[in-house]
């Protein structure tokens, strides 16, 4: 299927065939030899099937455009669970959130900022991949995992946090299991002192957007930074999926 730009290029060239087809052009410089063409049953019926013509065309480009934004939603209907159980629902829905965002694929624990994917978790990769675009173009990025955290946040946090973790960071406290990466996380979202309020407190009171403005310094692409994607004017929905079905694990929970 033609993408939009390649529509809408179509769409001038057309436009310009018909307008030289039916003697637009000719009619505009020579009135007086175009009068008798202009009022022709040839004429009209040219002009309805080229109006027609181009309804057609415009209600296909907003179709493209529109199949677009479906196709995007469909991406974020599937929004891996975590691998950390338990927990604030609506703290882990956030965390949903932010990892569609930073990191969308179907196994974001071992994603490296560009998209290849690492196998050792026995630490971060830290793996410096040049940036090709956006404001840091040139510079390098060591971002990775499900929250694309770069190599020095993670052992900032990891070692702020580890004492309050499972005793999955038993051993190799800089371990990068996804269970590890969930938990540092959590734990760093429900930091009140980290972020100058409470998280938790804010999504209960349906303060999404607040905890986005809050988080876009350190997940650039949550809406209110300096790196915004195809995921991000759709957060909102994402994060209500998400939330839904956090909420039902935990109704489920309590039915056991």
């Amino acid at each position: 299927m033609l993408n939009n730009g390649l529509l809408i290029i179509w769409f001038h060239f057309l436009l310009d065939r018909f307008r030289k087809a039916i003697g637009i052009k000719e009619y505009f410089l020579n009135p007086e030899k175009s009068v008798g063409y202009s009022k022709s049953k040839q004429f009209k019926r040219k002009v309805i099937f080229g109006g027609l013509f181009i309804l057609f065309l415009l209600i296909t480009i907003w179709s493209g455009f529109d199949k677009q934004k479906t196709s995007q939603l469909k991406d974020t209907n599937s929004i891996p669970p975590l691998v950390m159980t338990g927990g604030n629902p609506y703290v882990r829905a956030l965390m949903r959130t932010i990892s569609t965002s930073e990191a969308k694929d179907t196994n974001p624990y071992t994603l490296l900022y560009g998209g290849k994917h690492f196998t050792d978790l026995s630490r971060h990769p830290n793996q410096c991949i040049t940036i090709v675009s956006g404001p840091h173009q040139g510079e390098c990025s060591t971002a990775a995992g499900r929250y694309q955290v770069l190599t020095s946040t993670w052992l900032e946090k990891v070692k702020q946090y580890r004492s309050k973790q499972s005793k999955s960071l038993t051993g190799n406290p800089d371990n990068f299991e996804p269970q590890s990466q969930d938990e540092v996380v959590y734990a760093w979202l429900i930091d009140r002192h980290a972020w100058g309020a409470d998280i938790a407190d804010l999504l209960k009171q349906g303060k999404l957007n607040r905890v986005l403005q809050l988080l876009s310094g350190t997940w650039t692409s949550l809406g209110y930074g300096t790196e915004n994607n195809s995921i991000t004017p759709m957060l909102s929905k994402v994060y209500q999926k998400a939330l839904s079905e956090e909420l039902d694990r935990v109704n489920m929970s309590s039915h056991d």
